[in-house]
């Protein structure tokens, strides 16, 4: 990842408390996996902000190599990532991810 790639994503992830790396935006999801996470953070009315990696191809690879995750969508919380899909569903499922992003919203 470049110097420049690193620095746009940390801005991104500065700039928003809740960012989601996703196939699409939140208003047209390209997948079924980046639908699931707008559905989760639309059902708790977070505001929440998205980049479409299908777009920027700089972005889909050093998103993978920021995290250390290999999947897209990538949902970051006050600048640390939570995690893809399956990790959001479950986090919402046991009542976990609405702590996480209320404390998000009050810092």
């Amino acid at each position: 990842m470049t110097p420049e790639t690193k620095a746009r994503i940390e801005s991104l992830l500065q700039d928003n408390k809740v960012m989601v790396f996703m196939k699409g935006n939140k208003l047209m999801p390209q997948c079924g996996f980046s639908n699931n996470v707008v559905q989760i953070l639309n059902v708790l009315g977070v505001p929440f902000e998205t980049v479409d990696v299908l777009a920027d191809s700089e972005i889909r690879d050093g998103i993978k190599e920021f995290s250390s995750w290999p999947t897209i969508p990538q949902v970051y919380v006050n600048g640390e990532f939570v995690g893809g899909s399956d990790i959001l569903i479950e986090l919402y499922q046991k009542g976990e991810l609405q702590q996480i992003v209320e404390v998000a919203m009050a810092s």
